[in-house]
């Protein structure tokens, strides 16, 4: 047989291949002639056949059937043979496949061999591809070489050491002896490898980490080693760029990060290593560049001295002016993350931080806005929000719906007058309306409503910002929410503010008019525009005809919810136009919804830090409750119970009381009390087990169970599940107890389930187990809801889900229907 062409000259006819096709046809021609070879057993061309076949895997063609061609190579005692067949094993072998197990006893008589390339080899071998059985029967060799005195195999030794660590974390204390002397080496190389073994055995094992600091004094070692590199001189072997040994300085950087950490004294004996190396590294080259941002991070994650801090953000700061995109990326990341602990540290940076907002790298932009967010205070809330609506005018569409979001909560936060904060929300939703949340509409109406001296000016400002314009639809149906409350005011022309304009009736009608008609106009602003069309007909006197006209018009419009709209207000106008005035009267101050955590915060930013909340046993008597149920019209229509509070509440009946409270408030503090129902529903007996306050008693003696149970809610990891129980003493009652899991990897805070259920029902919740729900469904939050159903109806309910997941605000609504017949009837 002749002998096989070379592997270059098969490198260079393949690289003469025009076409993929041709390219396949040598390959697989060639390996048909290295298959004939590996049949005929032949010795002599094993070697170049193998690295041939190396080269076609590089290339992304199979080379499987070369496996077994490599454990020959291995136990052949060549030097040449042995390299080719373990990089052959490295490539095309690994610890899913069950022939790496054959080369187990090959490495082993590797690692003993008289020459030290020999055992470099099968070291390099095990460290790449050992899989945890190979690692438990070679790492006494391991652990031998790595107590040898040769630097080429101590290092060699030390990388193949972690991976065995990692395949089998058991043996690490078996490697503990031999690191006692790695960092007295002088080798570079064996230094390398050294702190990366010792970082790896820190960071598996919290034992590990307490000897390493306490035992072995690893932090002054470590410190000396570190102190050499910036003090020596130039040494050619190690430079670059004018630094020594940038890598090594590198990971011991890291290795102190690890053991600073949350450690007083391990922390104070670095400050002054940290120090040197933050103001002794040249930063004109990447090199430095690196090493100082390895620096900051070692500083920010131990317990370092505020100067020290101070002096890593500076570092920051500076790489923000660097050219490198690279470098300004990553400094705005860093910063981000020190933001909250450092506040003012990192605001004197404000100015080249928001500079960055006008990058033409789209991630820095991104990092930019969010870190200019995170700097916003009630100090300088005018200038960063200047800055940022210019952002918000000049930025990519992608950018649009964020920055608008960050600016509303900014605004709500630090707003300095009502007006300003008026006048900023406009100017958002009229640059980007069409990219703010769903939640933009309600919260400025809410806004506007309670700011009653600036009815007049906000009025007459939207009238001007909609003329002719009705492409930003929030902002239309902002402007025509006010314009029907508030037309009486734009007409008569009574704002202070700034100088007032000459509107007549007929111009607001046609602007309004002119919103129904529009192409641009969503269901939703049209809905709007009639609503406020219909609003003028009692703030309006010269035009209530015209008003009747245009409402009988839409009568028989081919939106649904439209045609709705106008058929009742037409019946308004007919069969009852005598309570027209009462039910379009101008809409009271809202109450803002508020969530209370376990915290306050008033302030935050660097102004002021959250003040915890006093915990106050629950009063014996009777107390008022002010919280906002957010579940109304959560069923539809009139037909909603209200939930029956643990605690009374007294409220004054007012107009149209049966819109208002339809589930009354819901009190957790479970003071024994009777509480009176809402003006609107008639008063009804209660029986005493609805009112008591049971929260550590048991709720029945007499219970019949055997009821089987549901799972209301699925979804997102969530699962919500609902168990029965009946009294015998009262049947009318069914106890239901809801069990909420969660399957994710992260946990669920700040749970809150709430339910309504129509008005022939009464229902009672009762305090929740716990606020979260733990990941990995390794614990449940349990709550339990009354329910009293006399007429013994099916049972129907409306849940809401509100929870943090992920970093995010969760929530959703679910109808139950599936109620098993025996829990109602």
């Amino acid at each position: 047989m002749p002998a096989p062409i070379r592997l270059r000259e098969l490198i260079r006819t393949i690289r003469t291949a025009r076409t993929q096709a041709e390219e396949r046809e040598m390959i697989q021609k060639e390996c048909a002639a290295i298959r004939s070879s590996f049949r005929e057993e032949d010795n002599t061309y094993r070697c170049r056949n193998v690295a041939k076949l190396l080269y076609m895997h590089m290339l992304g063609y199979p080379a499987h059937f070369g496996q077994l061609e490599c454990l020959k190579l291995i136990a052949s005692q060549k030097f040449t043979d042995k390299r080719i067949g373990y990089l052959g094993a490295m490539l095309l072998l690994d610890e899913r496949q069950d022939v790496h197990l054959l080369m187990t006893n090959c490495i082993k008589n590797d690692l003993n061999h008289s020459t030290q390339y020999v055992q470099g080899l099968a070291l390099c071998t095990l460290g790449c591809m050992g899989s945890s059985e190979m690692c438990r029967d070679l790492a006494g060799e391991v652990e031998k070489l790595l107590k040898t005195s040769n630097s080429y195999l101590r290092k060699k030794a030390a990388l193949c050491a972690v991976h065995v660590i990692r395949k089998v974390p058991e043996l690490m204390e078996m490697f503990l002896p031999a690191t006692k002397n790695l960092l007295n080496e002088k080798n570079h190389g064996v230094l390398h490898t050294s702190v990366v073994l010792l970082t790896e055995m820190c960071e598996r094992s919290p034992d590990m980490l307490a000897h390493f600091r306490k035992n072995e004094k690893l932090v002054p070692q470590l410190v000396r080693i570190l102190k050499n590199l910036i003090m020596s001189g130039y040494s050619p072997e190690h430079d670059v760029s004018g630094i020594s040994d940038p890598f090594l300085q590198v990971r011991i950087l890291r290795l102190l990060r690890i053991l600073g950490r949350n450690d007083d004294d391990s922390s104070e004996a670095m400050n002054d290593i940290l120090a040197q190396v933050a103001t002794n590294t040249e930063t004109s080259k990447n090199v430095g560049n690196a090493i100082l941002y390895e620096t900051v991070l070692t500083i920010m994650d131990i317990k370092s001295e505020s100067g020290l801090r101070v002096l890593a953000i500076n570092i920051l700061g500076r790489f923000l002016l660097n050219n490198d995109k690279n470098i300004r990326y990553v400094a705005l990341t860093s910063l981000l993350k020190t933001v909250q602990t450092d506040h003012n540290a990192v605001q004197r940076h404000r100015s080249t931080i928001v500079d960055c907002l006008k990058d033409l790298d789209v991630s820095i932009k991104r990092r930019a806005m969010e870190l200019s967010f995170a700097l916003v205070n009630g100090n300088n809330i005018r200038g960063m929000m200047k800055e940022l609506l210019y952002f918000l005018d000049s930025c990519e569409p992608e950018f649009k719906a964020d920055c608008a979001s960050g600016i509303f909560l900014a605004a709500e936060k630090y707003a300095p007058s009502k007006r300003w904060h008026i006048d900023t929300i406009m100017r958002v939703l009229t640059t980007a309306g069409s990219y703010v949340r769903d939640d933009a509409v309600p919260n400025l109406i809410q806004l506007i409503t309670n700011s009653v001296e600036m009815h007049a000016y906000t009025v007459q400002r939207l009238y001007k910002a909609i003329l002719g314009d009705y492409s930003q639809q929030p902002l239309v149906q902002v402007a025509a929410w006010c314009i029907g409350e508030y037309g009486d005011l734009l007409v008569s022309g009574q704002c202070e503010e700034e100088e007032p304009i000459q509107v007549t009736e007929d111009e607001v009608l046609d602007i309004l008019e002119s919103v129904l008609i529009s192409n641009m106009s969503t269901s939703v602003t049209r809905g709007y525009a009639l609503t406020a069309i219909m609003k003028l007909s009692t703030r309006f006197t010269c035009t209530v005809n015209r008003i009747k006209k245009v409402v009988s018009i839409y009568g028989s419009s081919i939106d649904v919810e439209l045609q709705q709209r106008a058929v009742e207000y037409n019946a308004l106008f007919k069969k009852y136009d005598h309570m027209r005035s009462a039910l379009l009267e101008r809409m009271p101050v809202m109450e803002k919804v508020t969530t209370n955590g376990p915290t306050e915060i008033v302030q935050t930013n660097g102004e002021t830090e959250p003040a915890p909340l006093e915990t106050k046993p629950p009063p014996s008597g009777p107390q008022p409750t002010s919280q906002a149920n957010d579940l109304l019209d959560l069923l539809g229509g009139n037909d909603i119970t209200p939930v029956i509070p643990t605690a009374p509440t007294s409220k004054p009946a007012s107009a149209g009381g049966e819109l208002l409270d339809l589930l009354g408030d819901i009190s957790l503090t479970g003071a024994p009390a009777a509480a009176p129902a809402p003006a609107s529903v008639p008063q009804v007996a209660q029986p005493p087990f609805l009112l008591d306050g049971l929260s550590s008693q048991p709720l029945f003696n007499d219970i019949t169970t055997g009821i089987p149970s549901i799972t209301a809610y699925s979804k997102n990891g969530l699962k919500i599940e609902f168990t029965f129980e009946r009294s015998n003493t009262n049947p009318s009652v069914t106890v239901i107890t809801i069990q909420a899991s969660n399957s994710t990897e992260l946990d669920m805070t700040d749970f809150v389930f709430q339910a309504a259920v129509p008005k022939t029902f009464q229902l009672q919740l009762l305090s929740p187990s716990s606020s979260v729900v733990p990941a990995f469904n390794t614990g449940t939050i349990t709550q339990v809801i009354k329910v009293l159903n006399p007429q013994k109806q099916q049972l129907r309910m409306r849940i809401k889900l509100t929870y943090n997941h992920k970093g995010s605000a969760m929530q959703d609504l679910a109808e139950v229907n599936n109620f098993p017949p025996q829990s109602w009837q």
